[in-house]
């Protein structure tokens, strides 16, 4: 009884690193660079792997960085300091990319504050950049430059970002998803110390992790383990009425942490102004929906003997197995959306491999254990009154 219970506990010590904002990110201490660069200062970077290092010389005011983000020779990489706000719009950014020659080229342009797909030239920045250049090396880029902190400040608005698109040549545009909507922070080049740009950046992020996590946890792990215990533990008759009430606990529990993390995604849907997940947010209201009617149900069973119990059946029956498939398939567009580190993917899917693997053999097993009390019964009462406790070689289902 017991054994089918060993995922739920895997699946909260594993999926719940994904609380951590940073749990992606890569150390930053081992990176060595180029002609023995040295600094004094690094970070891993919340989003996108990417870290900074850096040497702030306080008698002058300005900054030696060196900014690393993985990525591929097709694709390219910025930093940016923002001097006037948050986030992108007004950002002073180098980017890096392979030119058309396959040289590694270093360009600098600031993001129109009023244009949300900025054509990309190379121009001065704002604060002057005593220079600047990039090399690609082992899968990442690495933008290399000494600038004047703006307004001498050692307390910066940052922006970072990687990319593939290019148009005329030049990067272009990026994802609208993940850490690339998330990767911009206040940095104090002085302590080193980061902090949500813009009010709140972190914060939103930590909340996608929890709406995250709690999804994965119910919809996706205790709602078909609820289904399980109770497809395979009425089998035995000495489970009766322990399954029904375990079943109903996994069901429960599992819809109210669910509704919580339903209600989570409509609040960060509402602060995304001009960014909606369509699929992942209708997928979302339809389990809600159908897991209420589900929980509702409960209420509206009929007893075992009434002639409507089997059209309650296949209400409940096609209900359940609707919101499993569903919530699979809306976990995996959270993981899209979210962009978390593979191993968290990865860690779902084994989990949902594992209940697979048990809920196949469990089917075989249970149906070989009615099969022989039905032979067994037959012999001893030569085929009267069914004699399998569930109207004979019936398979007992949710």
């Amino acid at each position: 009884m017991a054994f089918p219970m060993r995922p739920v506990a895997i699946s909260f010590l594993l999926l719940l690193g994904l609380l951590l904002p940073s749990s992606s990110a890569q150390s930053c201490f081992s990176e060595t660079f180029s002609q023995n660069r040295l600094y004094s200062t690094c970070t891993s970077l919340p989003e996108l792997s990417a870290t900074l290092h850096w040497t702030y010389h306080s008698s002058n005011g300005t900054a030696d960085v060196a900014y690393r983000v993985p990525q591929t020779t097709s694709g390219w990489a910025a930093w940016a300091l923002n001097p006037t706000s948050s986030g992108m719009l007004g950002a002073n950014a180098i980017f890096a990319f392979h030119d058309s020659s396959g040289v590694v080229t270093s360009i600098s342009t600031i993001l129109s504050s009023d244009n949300y797909s900025p054509t990309i030239k190379n121009e001065s920045l704002s604060f002057k950049v005593y220079s600047q250049e990039a090399e690609f090396s082992s899968g990442a880029y690495t933008i290399y430059a000494t600038v004047d902190l703006p307004s001498n400040n050692s307390k910066q608005n940052m922006v970072w970002q990687a990319g593939t698109q290019f148009q005329n040549g030049l990067p272009f545009g990026h994802p609208t998803s993940g850490g690339n909507i998330a990767s911009a922070t206040s940095l104090d080049f002085t302590s080193g110390q980061a902090v949500a740009s813009g009010g709140g950046s972190n914060s939103r992020l930590h909340r996608k992790n929890i709406h995250g996590v709690l999804n994965a946890v119910s919809w996706g792990v205790l709602l078909p383990l609820g289904i399980m215990i109770a497809r395979y533990m009425k089998v035995f008759k000495s489970a009766d009425p322990a399954w029904f009430y375990l079943h109903a606990a996994c069901q429960c529990s599992g819809y109210i942490l669910g509704v919580a993390g339903w209600g989570l995604g409509l609040k960060l849907g509402s602060e995304s102004k001009g960014i909606t997940y369509h699929s992942h947010r209708v997928i979302g209201i339809v389990l809600f929906c159908l897991a209420t009617l589900q929980v509702f149900a409960l209420l509206l069973r009929p007893n075992k003997d009434n002639k409507y119990r089997i059209y309650w059946n296949v209400y409940h029956h096609t209900v359940g197995y609707s919101v499993i498939i569903l919530s699979i398939i809306n976990i995996f567009k959270g993981f899209d959306i979210l962009n978390p580190a593979n191993k968290w993917k990865n860690t779902y899917i084994a989990i949902i491999a594992t209940l697979g693997g048990i809920a196949l053999f469990l089917e075989v097993f249970t149906w070989a254990v009615v099969l022989k009390r039905s032979r067994s019964s037959e012999k001893s009462h030569h085929g009267v009154n069914g004699v399998n406790g569930y109207g004979g070689r019936q398979h007992p289902t949710v």
